[in-house]
């Protein structure tokens, strides 16, 4: 089975959460920071943030909870990384909707037209 009919047969209870997370600007740019980046401290995700540094906590663990990012102890410091297969089991539903979408406008056209 490719990753694309997997990630589009997750039932949507395990992938409302994936949106969930994405749905606050801080946690996107959290992400971004991320995936521009790599991996990175709190004090190196924080800096330059609006937020605190135990905001900025919270919302890693957000997106950990969600499956985006990962935290591990390195030396005094908590490392945060991207798991990008996550990214993909979201991208796997937009596309499954953006097909879907299609198709329903193209029942409606041809409706329209006949």
């Amino acid at each position: 089975m490719s990753r694309a009919s997997a990630g589009s047969r997750v039932p949507p209870r395990v992938v409302a959460p994936l949106f969930a997370a994405l749905g606050d600007e801080t946690r996107l740019q959290l992400l971004l920071q991320l995936c521009r980046k790599g991996p990175g401290s709190i004090a190196e995700l924080s800096a330059g943030a609006a937020v605190s540094r135990q905001a900025v906590t919270k919302h890693l663990k957000v997106l950990a909870d969600a499956g985006y990012a990962e935290g591990e102890r390195v030396g005094r410091e908590h490392v945060w990384r991207l798991r990008p297969e996550r990214l993909d089991d979201a991208r796997h539903w937009l596309e499954r909707v953006s097909r879907e979408w299609d198709e329903a406008l193209g029942r409606l056209k041809n409706f329209v037209e006949d």
